[in-house]
């Protein structure tokens, strides 16, 4: 699969599924959430959308379990949130049959993986395509195991600042990743006022050979009209059928009806055709040292070992795990320890030589 191939001709637009497939507090069986998946899919499909997107997890190298719970969704501790959605959804009765299903209805299935054993077992599934979400662009261990597969990579620029941005695109420009880059912002729902869609114009101006989009928390078709008239080539929605459902991205998510006058309304906008820094704001802030991660040891490690990528996990929250974050992974890689760790200690630079 080729971004510029997809973006060529049409704005690509990306029904964000994500986790929307949970709609109670309440722990229901696997087949279940597959059923409401493979509606939300159809009704992407019959909204003329080019492609679903979900978010895999796999607690065991993503979220330390400690108590934190997220600023956009008070309904749970992180760290139960991403077991359960780990449990929900195994490879073989949930990735599996969705995965197929897409293939035959005829619309692209990929998924952000929220760690690298999420993206291996994406990997396995044979997704063609990665889309790295804004709490992950300085996960150097995911991001360098997705840019070895060869596959575009898709990834947001919320809650960071543009040297973070930049930070990440060199990492991965470094691997030849081919890369698309979409502005946003992570406020959960945004208010149209602080989208800053001028950053978009300013990403094409500093980065004339990437591809530019708009990955949109805001309430509401308008904002995402108003990015395609940007410019923006790839334009992502979370989708839901019912605002009101429990669980943390219902609240900012398309209705059927809303994503089909969406796309209608940019395929009449594609011949048609503000500049503002893409700056950390001040409400994002609070996402950082909860979704942002830490450096810690993916297996017991003796004295004088010399650490490789496998002996790596990138998890979250950083604010409460004191170690090196997770974009020093290749001042990492290769050094000595001065002293033995257990699985999941934090990597420190005292602990190097």
């Amino acid at each position: 699969m080729n971004l510029k191939e997809l973006t060529s001709e049409k704005v690509f637009i990306i029904a964000d599924i994500g986790k929307n497939f949970i709609q109670e507090e309440e722990v229901l069986p696997i087949e279940v959430y597959l059923s409401r998946a493979k509606r939300l899919i159809k009704a992407v499909k019959d909204a003329g959308a080019d492609a679903v997107k979900f978010q895999t997890h796999e607690v065991e190298d993503e979220q330390a379990n400690i108590d934190v719970t997220s600023p956009h969704f008070q309904g749970s501790d992180r760290y139960n949130w991403v077991k359960r959605n780990t449990e929900a959804t195994p490879l073989e009765q949930f990735w599996k049959p969705l995965k197929q299903y897409c293939d035959e209805i005829g619309i692209i299935f990929f998924s952000t993986p929220m760690s690298k054993k999420a993206a291996q077992k994406l990997n396995e599934l044979g997704v063609e395509l990665w889309k790295v979400g804004s709490g992950d662009i300085l996960d150097f261990v995911t991001l360098d195991y997705i840019a070895s597969t060869g596959k575009p990579i898709i990834f947001s620029s919320g809650m960071s600042t543009e040297e973070e941005t930049e930070m990440s695109l060199n990492f991965l420009r470094k691997r030849g990743a081919e890369v698309a880059l979409l502005h946003c912002v992570s406020k959960y729902p945004c208010p149209p006022e602080e989208l800053n869609l001028g950053t978009i114009k300013h990403f094409q101006k500093k980065y004339p050979t990437l591809i530019i989009g708009f990955s949109d928390h805001s309430v509401g078709i308008d904002s995402a009209l108003a990015a395609v008239v940007m410019g923006a080539r790839i334009i992502e929605k979370h989708f839901s059928f019912d605002r009101e459902h429990w669980g943390s991205d219902h609240k900012v998510s398309l209705l059927p009806e809303e994503l089909k006058k969406l796309v209608d309304g940019t395929r009449m906008l594609e011949k048609s055709m503000g500049v503002q820094e893409n700056l950390l704001q001040e409400g994002e802030s609070v996402f950082r040292p909860l979704f942002r991660k830490t450096l810690v040891a993916s297996q017991d490690l003796r004295e004088g070992t010399i650490i490789t990528a496998d002996m790596l996990y990138a998890m979250r929250p950083q604010a409460h795990l004191n170690g090196l974050p997770s974009e020093k992974y290749e001042e990492v890689v290769g050094k000595r320890l001065k002293e033995d760790l257990r699985k999941f200690d934090p990597i420190s630079k005292e602990l190097l030589e």
